[in-house]
Formats: C-alpha cells, structure tokens, sequence
C-alpha cells in the first residue's frame, strides 16, 4: 500500500502539543491519515477474530511517517499492537517508532498472549493515540498503565478531540459487533434484504438471485464478517441453503460459523443438517425468535447477520431485534442500490467500502 512512504515533515516535533492536549492541523491529519491505515488493515479480518475484536494499529515515527500497520489476524495470534512492533523490529526500525495509533484500548491482562500495554511500554513508543476504550472489564485499564509513572506515556483518546469526531465513530462502528456482545450479552445483528426495483424478494423464475456481481460480493463479504447466520425453516425447506462464503475469498482457520433455524414445528429436514454439520457448521434450531440472541452471545458470537424471508423479516423488525438493517435493490437501467439503515455507527461501512467500485450507500446510517 505504500504506507511507509508517506511523509509529513516535523508534525509531531512539538512537545507542547502533547502537554497541552491541543493539536494543529498537520498533527489532526496525520493522525486521521494513521487511523484510517489501522481501520482499512484491521477490516479485512473481520470475522476471523472472533470472538476477539477485530483492532488495527499504526505505527509513526517522530516526523509522521507510517512505518507499520498491523492487525490481529485470529484468537491465539499476537494482537495488532504486538504484531506491529514485532514487524517494526523484522523491517530494523523499531528505533524510529514514536507514536502508536491504536483502534482500541490496548488490553491489560494475561490472556493466550501478554497484554498489549506492557509490550508499548517496553518499546521505544512515547505516545498513543487509542480509538476508543475498551468495553470489556477484564481486558480493560491499558490506557492507565499507559500513563502510570515511572516511564509513563503520552495518551490521547479520540473521543476527546472533535477534529477526530468522524475517525472516532469509525473505530466504534469497527468494534460494535465485539461492544455489543460484552455490553449487551447478544452479538450486533444484521439484516440483509435483497429485492427487486418494485419491493419484491422473489427472485425471477429460474433464478436464485436478481442482483448484479457486485452485489453479490457485498454479501458474501457481509456473510464472510458475520460469526453466524439466522434463517427461518421456510428458507431452509425452500432452497436448501449452503450459507457457504463465495464470490470472495473466505478467512483460513476460522471458529466454525453457527446456523440458527427459525422453526416451531421441527421442520427441519435431517438431511439438510447433517449436510450442514458435514460442511463444518454448527446448527441450532429455535422455537422462539426471541431468544436467539441471547443464545448467540453465549456462544461468544459477535456478529450475526439474518438470510431469511419477508415473513421472518417483518417480526424481526416489529421486535426490534436488529441492529442494521442491508437493503440491496436491483435496478434494471444502472448499478444496484445500497442503503442502510442502523441504530448507531455501523460496521456495514467496511463492507461497503471494501473493493475497487463499492456500491453508492445512504451515508446518513453510517
């Protein structure tokens, strides 16, 4: 991507800056232009981190440059910011690093690796910049050890500078599905609705789909992200579905993803779950729609997203048991639409954005 090649002269050669909490603008850029690095590395593994978050890192030396991005990769990987610092060290410039732009509070306990706090601390980083706080208790208390003296570091929160309003709500749409889930005990859920220009959800005869390649790829991306799938047993007596990741490359070595049926009458053909089972799905049936996302965040899903038909939809959504809400709409005389519609910043803007020719969305729901 060329991101050590970007160079802004002397942006953080100040120290009263830092003292002060007040930045300029070259200071307010460069670290946009970090973030924006973290969040573009960090979205491409969302889904294999699970139940993890999916976190980026950036880090700059003294004059601004970007010398590394990094993310986690998947549960049991080193973390973004410990990723990043080992590259640095691979790449001999470890002595540049100044400055560590993180997407989410470096963790600050022993977990399948050592916390991320101690690992800056004992780096040459002198100030961080962090996304947004960590939600989650255990994990939580980074930025404290950050700035506890001896050798304390400089920290600076998004969230309290409101030149960085919009990177902010960037990363907190990055980690809505893993805030979700520890605040609320239910994974962020998703709704993806496909149609034709007139409403309809059924697709032509002899056609599975009326959308264009580009829309597919939207939702196989979406699909690729999401930790689980909900579906109603019509869908699944009507077309057999595989719920299998296509059209783009799906995440190595991931936790197997959940199918939950929406069916009171134990419908479910047991030739299609044991297809499913075989093709390493876990499947869940459920009697009552309500319960399913509290059952899902016992399963540590973070992201679920909803395949399902107009019936099952419309009391999704007369429950309110959605977070965003994916309307492709095809168009027979341009490109498909996307809109979305989301209670708060939404992860969906990765999805979109992925890609060479993203799709126009509603930017409001973002």
């Amino acid at each position: 991507m060329g991101w050590d090649h970007i160079i802004v002269p002397g942006v953080f050669s100040s120290r009263s800056d830092r003292e002060s909490g007040v930045f300029s603008q070259s200071v307010i850029e460069t670290v946009r232009l970090g973030f924006d690095a973290a969040l573009t590395e960090a979205s491409r593994y969302l889904g294999a981190t699970s139940p993890n978050p999916a976190v980026g890192c950036t880090l700059l030396d003294r004059e601004g440059a970007i010398l590394v991005t990094a993310a986690h990769h998947r549960t049991g990987a080193r973390h973004a910011e410990a990723l990043a610092l080992y590259r640095a060290r691979e790449l001999g410039v470890i002595d540049r690093v100044a400055t560590a732009l993180v997407t989410l509070e470096p963790c600050n306990h022993v977990g399948r690796t050592p916390p991320c706090s101690e690992a800056l601390r004992d780096s040459p980083v002198s100030t961080v910049w962090v996304g947004m706080r960590d939600p989650n208790p255990v994990a939580g208390g980074g930025i404290a050890r950050l700035r506890q003296m001896p050798e304390g570091r400089d920290v600076f929160l998004l969230e309290e500078c409101p030149a960085l309003a919009e990177t902010h709500r960037a990363c907190q749409a990055l980690l809505a599905p893993f805030a979700t889930r520890i605040i609320r005990q239910r994974p962020w859920i998703t709704v993806k609705q496909a149609c034709d220009g007139k409403g309809s959800m059924i697709p032509p005869e002899g056609k599975t789909t009326f959308t264009s390649q580009n829309s597919l790829e939207i939702a196989h991306r979406l699909r690729r992200a999401s930790d689980a799938i909900i579906a109603g047993i019509g869908t699944v007596l009507a077309d057999r579905p595989r719920f299998t990741v296509r059209h783009v490359v799906d995440h190595e070595d991931r936790a197997p993803r959940l199918v939950v049926v929406c069916d009171r009458q134990n419908r479910v053909p047991d030739s299609w779950r044991e297809m499913m089972i075989g093709s390493g799905y876990r499947v869940i049936v459920s009697h009552d729609l309500r319960e399913i996302p509290g059952m899902l965040g016992d399963h540590g899903v973070n992201w679920a997203m909803v395949e399902a038909g107009p019936v099952l939809l419309a009391e999704i959504d007369r429950l309110g048991l959605w977070d965003d809400w994916l309307t492709i709409r095809a168009s027979h005389e341009g490109p498909d639409r996307c809109s979305v519609r989301a209670h708060s910043p939404s992860p969906l803007r990765f999805i979109l954005a992925e890609g060479i020719n993203p799709l126009p969305a509603d930017k409001a729901a973002f």
